[in-house]
């Protein structure tokens, strides 16, 4: 499978069978546009125009947008519901969790998710190869909060998202907070904005990296 970032918390992900999906497609509003992308399904974690983006979506795309199990030519995906903030939703809404399962690799995408790790958050979402995240705090996990959760689901990568980037107009903090976290050997920088991934590639022993696409 291939994983390309688009920006903010919007990814296409690809199975080798030629299955297109889109995560989050974004707003002009965020400081830059989103390319010209076709999809089979489009996920939406929740209704802000920084994640719902859909009409910039082409190819009559199946949409995704609320708590359920599907099936996209052969690409299993689930979603679960979580808080957009740390109080129960009351100040944000709701968030939709999505995992989706491509060439057998376990991809889970945490939409602008706001509240602490839980129990039943690592639950619903189980073992994971590639764990998307926010990391820029203010509407979404901070990254002390971000690093909680990928000790806790022990993902084989992660891949921060929702960040500030160059052209971002949003008030979220860089991605840098949460990179001190780590140790520098466990961070890789892609040239470029995506990454072929095989599942034999985590049979191996455990160990998180986090992979930074530098656009």
């Amino acid at each position: 499978m291939n994983i390309k970032w688009l920006g903010h918390s919007c990814f296409v992900l690809t199975e080798s069978t030629g299955t297109v999906i889109v995560t989050d497609p974004y707003g002009k509003e965020v400081g830059f546009c989103m390319p010209p992308i076709s999809a089979d399904a489009v996920t939406v974690s929740h209704g802000h125009y920084d994640h719902n983006n859909i009409k910039a979506v082409g190819g009559k795309p199946i949409v995704l947008d609320s708590v359920g199990s599907y099936e996209v030519n052969g690409v299993h995906i689930a979603s679960f519901r979580t808080y957009h903030d740390d109080v129960n939703g009351k100040k944000r809404g709701e968030n939709n969790v999505f995992n989706y399962r491509l060439d057998g690799v376990d991809v889970c995408h945490l939409g602008d998710i706001g509240q602490p790790c839980s129990a039943r958050i690592c639950d619903a979402i189980g073992s994971v190869n590639v764990l998307l995240i926010p990391v820029g705090g203010n509407y979404t996990i901070d990254a002390e909060t971000a690093k909680d959760y990928v000790d806790k689901l022990m993902p084989d990568i992660v891949i921060p998202m929702h960040y500030k980037t160059e052209d971002c107009t949003i008030d979220i903090e860089d991605v840098d907070a949460f990179l001190d976290l780590f140790d520098e050997e466990d961070i890789t920088y892609i040239e470029g904005d995506s990454l072929d991934l095989d599942r034999t590639q985590f049979d191996g022993d455990y160990s998180t990296k986090v992979v930074v696409f530098r656009r």
